[in-house]
């Protein structure tokens, strides 16, 4: 279960000034919450390895471009 009053909600150092942007909490164990930060409700929640295997895949260009 994801509680969002304890997360700590952090921005991509490559977010720009446009507001298209998405925040990450993984301080929770167990959980990571994603968000958009320009409408933080819903949360979506993933479970530790299933959000690093996206992070890898997207560094890798797995997804195209």
């Amino acid at each position: 279960m994801f509680n969002a009053e304890v997360a700590r909600w952090r921005k991509s150092s490559r977010s720009n000034d446009q507001g298209l942007c998405i925040e990450v909490a993984d301080n929770l164990p167990g959980v990571v919450g994603v968000r958009d930060s320009k409408d933080p409700d819903p949360v979506l929640s993933f479970e530790p390895g299933s959000w690093a295997a996206f992070v890898a895949a997207t560094r890798t260009g797995a997804f195209g471009s």
